[in-house]
């Protein structure tokens, strides 16, 4: 029963007996035929030799049970020769096919104790090539995936521990009597519960997006109508900074299916950015145009812009371009993560571009016209 369990868990076991099982049909074959057949072919042949074996036979005998003797070597030789054959090539075969499987288990387990650095050796470009290419990539995914869950934690902890800090010296500073019980010093205090709720909302905004769960009220939209509301809630934090602010969308473009609530957080999110790394005598665009068959929402700004090597990470979790920026001066981190999910819910496409430090930005986003 051991014997049995350890020939199912052996692929290179299972290997060898197919190969034995395909020299054992070979050879019953060969024997059925030569059985079948030696009788006719010795009848043909021998009524040749009639004329010349009739006064001897002996001989006739003789050369009969020499070519019965005589195949039965070459299926016994056959036979030797295929099992040997099939030995050899269950060998290489289990080294080319089960090495490199065994290696992938290997990795599998150091894998699941935690060890996200693991990759195996490409064997070759077959399919058991693409399998080892496809680990390899699975393995690079949750290597990201770990690593980013470890900043996660690490940014969610850091986000929390600020609000709660200013929270825990104003009530030490109220107890002892250093701050006085004022509306000042309360208001204060609100303001950092209220950044404690927002935070917690965005994280909670986040983790639906992050599963698909975002639910879309759809229904035709006029760009026109949707940046001018946004631009209006904006207008006077515009002011108060002396950013200009343009607006530059045609009246005559066609309405796109769209959540209103949703496409409003996502043009407020990069509006607000764009006004919080815009400097004072700089200016915010905003271009609406229709592009095939979708509407296309750019927000340019004369800010400080992006470099290259961060743009891609420009959409991730608590991602910021400014790192020595205090964190109180800016969101939660996450804006444009959830930003790019609503985007993507609709069906659209988020992305950006900048020439580099200094030479602003652009964030476009589009929305198909049929949903």
């Amino acid at each position: 029963m051991k014997r049995l369990a350890t020939f199912r868990e052996r692929l290179g076991w299972k290997l060898f007996v197919s190969y034995m099982v395909i020299v054992f049909v070979g050879v019953v074959v060969s024997v059925v035929t030569a059985e079948l057949q030696a009788p006719t072919i010795l009848a043909r042949d021998f009524a040749d030799l009639q004329v010349w074996l009739r006064d001897n036979p002996s001989l006739a005998a003789a050369l009969k049970e020499d070519f019965s003797t005589a195949v039965n070597e070459f299926l016994l030789i056959g036979t030797l020769a295929g099992v040997l054959a099939a030995i050899v090539l269950s060998l290489f075969t289990a080294r080319r096919i089960v090495s490199p499987i065994q290696d992938m288990r290997r990795a599998t387990q150091r894998i699941a104790a935690g060890n996200y650095h693991q990759r195996v050796q490409v064997p070759s470009q077959d399919e058991l090539g693409a399998l080892a290419q496809a680990f390899n990539q699975m393995t690079q995914t949750l290597e990201r995936t770990e690593q980013r869950r470890l900043e996660l934690i690490g940014n969610v902890a850091h986000e929390l521990r600020t609000p709660l800090s200013n929270i825990r010296s104003s009530m030490e500073g109220l107890i002892d009597g250093v701050l006085p019980a004022e509306p000042s010093t309360f208001l204060e205090i609100q303001h950092e519960v209220a950044r404690l709720r927002r935070l917690v909302q965005d994280l909670e905004e986040l983790s639906r997006a992050e599963a698909g769960q975002i639910s879309l009220d759809l229904r035709p939209v006029v760009p026109a109508d949707l940046v001018q509301t946004v631009a209006e809630r904006l207008r006077i934090q515009f002011d108060d900074k002396a950013v200009s602010l343009r607006i530059d969308v045609p009246g005559d473009l066609p309405r796109a299916p769209a959540d209103t609530g949703r496409i409003t957080q996502v043009l407020l999110n990069l509006l607000g950015n764009a006004l919080q790394y815009t400097p004072p005598g700089g200016q915010v665009t905003v271009r609406v145009w229709c592009e095939r068959h979708e509407i296309v929402f750019a927000v340019q700004d004369t800010g400080i812009g992006i470099s290259v090597e961060q743009l891609p990470h420009i959409f991730e979790r608590f991602y910021r371009v400014e790192k020595s920026r205090s964190r109180a001066g800016g969101g939660s981190g996450i804006g444009l993560t959830i930003a790019k999910h609503l985007v993507e819910a609709h069906g659209g496409r988020i992305w950006a571009t900048s020439r580099g430090f200094g030479q602003g930005s652009t964030f476009s986003f589009t929305l198909p016209l049929s949903s």
